[in-house]
């Protein structure tokens, strides 16, 4: 039943991250035109396995949507099966090298990762890398969803 579970979270998700199609004005600038592109390519699906104190791990999913919105499940591996379930909007810092997640409702407080290519590295509530133990496992890779063959034929 919770393969069931998981596996229907994941087809949410992919359906949530594949249905926006994003929308970008044209702009003069470079630096616009630069910052635009990286809000593009951040959207899709990461994953992880966060550390945790009282358990086994924390199997941390992130959704990031076309239109600035975030779906962030955790899962407490060996303590509970309930999923965590945050829904908000993300955005990036100044010098676009941050992803910041804003809940909806409920926490008032963001979560802020690095973007490094295909990865996400957490960050402390600070703004600055983890450097406790286990500080290299708080990193979310991206997944592709969906993969097309470099020689598919793509429409006309």
């Amino acid at each position: 039943m919770q393969k069931i579970k998981q596996l229907l979270t994941f087809l949410l998700i992919s359906f949530a991250c594949l249905h926006f199609s994003p929308v970008f004005a044209e702009t003069a600038g470079t630096e616009n035109a630069q910052h635009a592109q990286k809000n593009l390519n951040l959207s899709g699906l990461y994953l992880g396995f966060f550390p945790c104190a009282d358990c086994k791990g924390i199997r941390t999913t992130l959704a990031l949507n076309n239109n600035h919105t975030y779906v962030y499940i955790s899962i407490y591996v060996g303590k509970s099966d309930r999923e965590i379930v945050e829904k908000g909007k993300f955005s990036l810092s100044e010098n676009g090298d941050t992803l910041v997640l804003t809940p909806k409702k409920g926490s008032t407080t963001t979560q802020q990762y690095l973007i490094d290519d295909d990865m996400l590295i957490k960050l402390d509530e600070d703004g600055n890398r983890i450097t406790s133990d286990g500080a290299d496992r708080y990193i979310l890779k991206r997944k592709d969803v969906v993969k097309t063959p470099e020689n598919a034929h793509l429409g006309h």
